[in-house]
């Protein structure tokens, strides 16, 4: 299963007020994953900066003047993306600036139910707590000391760690396999109401599908015969 963890940083709070899209960063899982492939681009807004925004991600329009227009990384950008889900902190802020630069465009916008909250996930599983992405990384011991301000790749870097930590973390060993099975490797498990989560089977941890020999009940009894008192007989 592919997914896009990504994160964008912008002029501003509200699309509805002109405000545009100034950095993207996204990066690809495979299974929950990292498989290392990533997108990155500034953007000119083509407008002026909110002082405010400034002090959040440091970008300038001085620094973004000769970067290129939404319109011009728009085909690179919905290709990198494709139609994979995407998981997004704060899904309704970012997803709304997309859209917005989509529609002005004159692009088809992408739905809601493309992305994943994972502020949402994480309100659910530490209800009362802080969910901001700084909080999360302090909560799952992800090393964030990088970052100074925001930035987009930063950011989808570390809601990557926090993303695979809410759903439970890689746990390699876990085996659920009923006895008598064959083992193998499944792919991620999604139940109603229940976050997607991957099990992987250790194909040493089951039951052997044939009986004993008669050589091994031999050699079995032959041993039970030197021990004192042992449980078998009791």
């Amino acid at each position: 299963m592919r997914e896009i963890v990504l994160d964008t940083e912008t002029t501003g709070i509200n699309p509805a007020d002109g405000h545009r899209i100034i950095e993207i960063g996204a990066l690809e899982l495979v299974n929950q994953t990292p498989t290392g492939e990533r997108y990155h681009v500034y953007i000119n807004p083509q407008r002026d900066i909110d002082a405010g925004a400034v002090e959040v991600h440091g970008l300038t329009a001085e620094f973004l003047a000769d970067k290129p227009a939404f319109e011009e990384i728009a085909d690179g950008f919905l290709e990198f993306v494709g139609t994979s889900q995407l998981i997004i902190h704060n899904a309704p802020f970012d997803m709304g600036f997309i859209n917005s630069e989509l529609d002005r465009l004159g692009r088809p916008t992408i739905p809601m139910d493309r992305a994943t909250d994972t502020l949402t996930m994480a309100r659910r599983k530490f209800p009362g707590a802080q969910a901001n992405l700084n909080a999360l990384c302090r909560r799952f011991e992800i090393d964030n000391s990088h970052r100074d301000l925001h930035g987009a790749l930063v950011d989808a870097d570390l809601l990557a760690s926090v993303y695979i930590e809410l759903l439970g973390g890689r746990q390699p060993d876990l085996s659920l396999e009923p006895s008598g099975l064959a083992p193998k490797e499944s792919g991620p498990v999604r139940a109603e109401g229940a976050e997607a989560f991957t099990i992987r089977v250790d194909p040493t941890k089951f039951n052997r599908p044939h009986e004993a020999s008669e050589a091994e009940l031999v050699a079995h009894a032959e041993l039970v015969d030197r021990l004192t008192d042992p449980v078998w007989r009791r």
